[in-house]
């Protein structure tokens, strides 16, 4: 594994540099945990799939599919898209 498993990360500032502007945001550090593990999560499939499948088409159709993924879990966390018991608000 490389380190760039680990840029998405920086991607948690947006939300930690929010919340010191501004009081609409609010996020526990249970939030930070979880979608930094999704993050994570997210590098390794896509680092994965970078390194192993060899065939262009089908390295971008399997990113594809792990990005889909990864938005849908992120959008039952954040709204509660499909109304599951993980649903958030």
């Amino acid at each position: 594994m490389s380190k760039r498993i680990f840029y998405p990360l920086f991607l948690l500032l947006i939300p930690l540099i929010g919340m010191t502007i501004t009081d609409e945001i609010n996020w526990s550090p249970f939030d930070f945990f979880t979608m930094g593990s999704l993050l994570i999560l997210l590098g390794i499939g896509i680092n994965l799939v970078s390194s192993r499948v060899k065939n262009l088409k089908y390295r971008v159709l399997y990113i594809g599919v792990i990005v889909i993924i990864f938005m849908l879990i992120w959008a039952e966390l954040a709204v509660g898209l499909f109304g599951t018991p993980i649903a958030g608000s």
